[in-house]
């Protein structure tokens, strides 16, 4: 089933400019041909060997190429061998993409696409009926007239999700140093858990796939069922496991009771969003032959700083720090009125990395987030991150919450991120979100709502006793609900901070 590749399929790379870090697409093409009956997926239980998904790749080329225009496509990011496929002609055709969430609504869609200038909207599945063609040789290596390759979508944790497009290069820069940092090459077992709009697939399924990995895709339809991710683990046994806090609390809380761990882990990462302190104790114990690294890093730059743990339980008892900066990444401390912090003090966080964005499309565009370097910052534009980040003396960076979350509760500057950060130390808190609500009164008053580890028989006035000692009084909640269920999330697996908090407006413990 077309498990050869053509010559003219990869001779474009000898031609690309100088420093051009082959992408995905060449380094999955070059593989396909050198081990064709090699297994590419796994999703739901099958295999796919990169022959028979260079085959799907080239029928979705020639639909491509039927498509009338330049535009940019679209697909919905339905995680599958279609989609996969799909994305993969659709950077080898040099034709831009599109990628939002499954989960979005009509209109929410319909803004995207208009953004996107998106000329048509593909559905991944329907390609069985175009011919693959043999011989689709592809144009320059670059994108045609600077174009982006994919079009991300953010999370939509802080608003409406915005368009983040990225191009072949800083795709490719990515690639290479994702691959080299853990270690991914033929035939290594990467997990998929993330959604493919979500940046952390630039190292899942396209780092995987350009070095001749295998990739174990995570069905949406068993994300949040911990016994089937355990199972799923041991069955496949993954060397690297990327994903937001949620997913090691689902194996671990799958895991408690059984003796059952996860010895093929050798590479557990994980980011988006805070680990709490007893959660990452306990990692050891279900992977006991994996590295930890705590990666920090936005859609809009990538990652952008690295921290490998070296003693799980002991620094499970302080927030972890962000770690070096990845090769080529440059970040400043910038304070209140903009003036960059030199040596220990806290300040927002601005990154410049080679694999960042140029900018948002559409509405967000006009956001004042991309700001010249500032003096000896280099050449390329620095992103705001909003998030405010301590400078220890010696150096040490931690994240201390976000510049939006910041507010006044009487009078008192509260950061409303450090008090999730002190809730989620208590070792029977699994899940915590805060939420500053605007008052008359005091300016803004904070409601929380907290999961509680099973049977723990957690109740508010020992939690507020927790907080009290560990806060100043303004920053304890003014509610604080706790719950045995789940906190509800966005599609990246984060925390839906602002839906969860509301509930305690009507109920509190």
């Amino acid at each position: 089933m077309g498990s050869s590749v053509n010559t003219a399929e990869t001779a474009h790379t000898r031609g690309a400019p100088a420093g051009y870090a082959p992408g995905p697409a060449e380094g999955f093409l070059a593989h396909a041909r050198r081990t064709p009956h090699a297994t590419a997926l796994v999703w739901r239980d099958t295999e796919t060997s990169y022959g028979t998904l260079l085959h799907r790749v080239r029928e979705q080329r020639a639909r491509l190429r039927a498509t009338p225009g330049d535009a940019p496509v679209a697909a919905l990011a339905v995680k599958s061998p279609d989609t996969v496929a799909l994305v993969l002609a659709c950077l080898l055709e040099r034709r831009t993409v599109l990628l939002p969430s499954a989960t979005l609504g009509a209109d929410a869609l319909e803004r995207l696409y208009a953004e996107a200038g998106v000329g048509e909207v593909l559905d991944a599945a329907e390609a069985d009926d175009v011919p693959p063609t043999g011989h689709l040789v592809p144009t320059d290596a670059q994108q045609p007239n600077g174009r982006p390759a994919l079009l991300l979508t953010t999370s939509g944790s802080t608003g409406a999700p915005k368009i983040v497009p990225l191009g072949v290069e800083g795709i490719g820069a990515f690639v290479h140093w994702a691959a080299d940092a853990f270690g991914i090459g033929p035939g290594t077992t990467v997990l998929n858990y993330a959604p493919l709009n979500f940046d952390l697939c630039l190292l899942d399924v396209w780092t995987t796939l350009a070095h001749g990995g295998r990739v174990v895709l995570v069905d949406a339809e068993q994300a949040l069922n911990g016994p089937r991710l355990l199972d799923l683990l041991d069955t496949h046994r993954p060397e690297v496991v990327q994903g937001v806090p949620l997913l090691y609390r689902l194996l671990t809380e799958a895991a408690q009771g059984t003796g059952r761990t996860l010895t093929g882990v050798r590479h557990a990462v994980f980011t988006g969003d805070t680990m709490p302190g007893p959660l990452l104790a306990g990692l050891p114990d279900l992977m006991p032959a994996a590295r930890l690294h705590n990666v920090y890093g936005c859609t809009e730059t990538n990652d952008s700083f690295w921290y490998e743990v070296r003693d799980a339980r002991a620094e499970s008892r302080a927030p972890l720090p962000l770690g070096r900066p990845l090769t080529g990444v440059e970040h400043r401390l910038v304070d209140v009125r903009g003036h960059v912090v030199e040596g220990a003090g806290t300040g927002e966080l601005l990154v410049s990395t080679p694999f960042q964005t140029d900018g948002y499309l559409g509405a967000a565009a006009a956001a004042p987030v991309f700001v010249p370097p500032p003096p000896g910052g280099g050449a390329r534009p620095y992103f705001r991150t909003g998030d405010l980040v301590r400078r220890h003396p010696d150096g040490t960076l931690t994240l201390e919450g976000r510049t939006d979350h910041q507010v006044k509760v009487r009078g008192v500057r509260v950061n409303a991120q450090e008090v999730e950060s002190v809730l989620l130390a208590h070792p029977h808190v699994t899940e915590a979100a805060v939420l500053a609500v605007a008052d008359a009164g005091a300016g803004h008053l904070l409601h929380a709502v907290v999961r509680r580890a099973a049977g723990s028989g957690l109740h508010s006035l020992t939690l507020r006793g927790h907080l009290a000692r560990r806060l100043p009084r303004a920053a304890v909640p003014t509610a604080l609900r706790i719950t045995d269920d789940p906190l509800p999330r966005t599609s990246t697996g984060k925390v839906d901070r602002g839906l969860a908090a509301r509930a305690t407006l009507t109920k509190e413990n």
